[in-house]
């Protein structure tokens, strides 16, 4: 560089070192990682959007919930955001409702092997079909659990449906999901399972919409459609359409957190397409790769190309395991709400 050559993009903003000590919160600890570089500044950065979402009370939170976030043990975070009016609306999968409805009603899922000592993975699974288990990774659940919730769904879901299609026709998806979720909380208390009602009881009892639009992609969806051969109960699936489209059409401010990509995050971000307005905050946790042109991975920034995002919106994307960031960005923004920071 000549002293003729400006130095146009550069700022005096040097890195700094990480603090770790005993003792320290969880948001200490997001503060210290914006000290730092590459994916701990992304934490830091998500953090502070999250905890600026939470803390205005003119946003309307949308959350997108894709891949094995219940199974893994994520459950218990939404359920609490929910009840706790960070959430307006639910999108998530079939599977993600399935494994919810089987934790309300009594199952259980448990810490398992990707594959067990002196066998190969394909032998590891051949051993574990024999014995009635599903792996999900390195988590088990018993198949014996899937029986169980194709009964709760028989007795204490589709019933009602059936006779609402009978009187009025289809039934919205977000109907469907409405009565799981009173469903899972009736038989949780009446049977005193030790494990919470979960995230759509949550979801029913704080009147919280939860749009599953890929719900045919799940145990959920087939039962839906093995009780709806012999019965009078459909579902119709464009309907959830109107009534999200309106959450965000009637929204002062929007905000989004995404966490996995797929069908709940483009359901999530596509309904901006439609309203006034666009996002003006997003958070996004994935592991997908942008570089393959998949919506999975594709950046918020680019979202804004296509009018799902404010131009000025802040947003950020953390390329991380969720089952390890949502915990940490969910807690600190938590804290900072707490401690009264978040709406700055």
């Amino acid at each position: 560089m000549t002293d003729e050559t400006p130095r146009e993009t550069f700022e005096h903003d040097p890195i700094g070192h990480a603090e770790a000590r005993a003792g320290m919160t969880v948001g200490e600890l997001a503060d210290e990682y914006g000290n730092a570089g590459i994916g701990a500044s992304a934490i830091h950065e998500a953090v502070d959007v999250y905890a600026e979402m939470l803390g205005d009370d003119d946003v309307t939170n949308f959350f997108g919930l894709a891949g094995a976030m219940v199974p893994t043990g994520m459950r218990r975070i939404v359920a609490d955001l929910i009840r706790d009016g960070h959430i307006d609306a639910l999108v998530t999968t079939g599977a993600n409702l399935t494994h919810d409805a089987i934790e309300a009603i009594g199952g259980k899922h448990h810490h398992g092997e990707v594959h067990a000592e002196g066998k190969t993975e394909r032998e590891h699974d051949e051993r574990l079909r024999d014995e009635g288990v599903d792996r999900i990774y390195n988590v088990y659940l018993p198949q014996e659990h899937f029986a169980l919730f194709e009964g709760h769904l028989r007795d204490e879901v589709f019933p009602a449906l059936e006779a609402e299609c009978e009187a009025e026709g289809a039934v919205s998806i977000q109907r469907l999901t409405e009565e799981l979720g009173r469903a899972n909380a009736e038989v949780n208390d009446a049977e005193d399972i030790e494990e919470g009602a979960g995230v759509a009881a949550a979801a029913y009892e704080h009147d919280v919409p939860i749009y599953c639009p890929a719900v045919q992609d799940s145990v959920l969806g087939l039962q839906a459609w093995m009780y709806s051969q012999t019965s009078e109960f459909t579902l119709d699936a464009l309907s959830d359409m109107t009534t999200i489209t309106d959450q965000a059409f009637d929204a002062e401010k929007a905000g989004a957190m995404v966490v996995g990509g797929g069908v709940p995050k483009n359901y999530t971000l596509q309904t901006m397409l439609v309203a006034p307005d666009a996002y003006d905050y997003a958070v996004q946790l994935t592991m997908d790769s942008p570089e393959t042109g998949g919506l999975s991975g594709a950046t918020l920034d680019e979202a804004r190309s296509w009018g799902k995002l404010e131009k000025a919106a802040r947003n950020a994307s953390v390329y991380a395991d969720a089952t390890i960031t949502l915990p940490l960005v969910v807690a600190a923004a938590r804290e900072r709400i707490a401690d009264g920071e978040g709406d700055r």
